[in-house]
């Protein structure tokens, strides 16, 4: 059972209330944006400053967005010094995913098998460069 300190259902996903919730953070263009930045620069993670410079959006604005991925728990926050600096919760993101697809397929596993396919590729560890 998946241990996030969300409301998780007993068997072990989450429940509708609180995938409503991320989803609805992600419904927006500007917060669905940051959210894959950051995604694609874990385990670093960002500055709000080069969030918000990055997706040209003012700072005011992107601490309000970057304050609901918070509350839905898709993102967290660490002070570094003078900076916040924000990590996507990649392990959030797989409940979420799981919530969307864990009835996927009426038990056909074979259905399901072009979406796992997908992801693999994007999943893969990245090689090093002097391999």
């Amino acid at each position: 059972m998946l241990d996030s300190g969300y409301n998780i259902d007993k068997s072990g996903y989450m429940e509708s209330e609180e995938a409503i919730l991320a989803l609805g953070a992600l419904a927006q263009s500007t917060r669905l944006e940051a959210f894959r930045l950051l995604a694609a620069n874990e385990p670093e993670g960002l500055a709000a400053g080069a969030i918000a410079e990055a997706l040209a959006v003012p700072q005011n604005t992107m601490s309000s967005h970057l304050a609901i991925l918070a509350r839905a728990g898709l993102i967290n926050a660490q002070r570094r010094s003078r900076s916040i600096v924000y990590r996507a919760d990649l392990k959030r993101f797989q409940e979420v995913t799981l919530f969307l697809i864990k009835d996927c397929c009426g038990g056909r596993p074979e259905l399901c098998a072009p979406l796992i396919a997908d992801l693999q590729p994007c999943c893969s560890p990245k090689e090093s460069a002097d391999v």
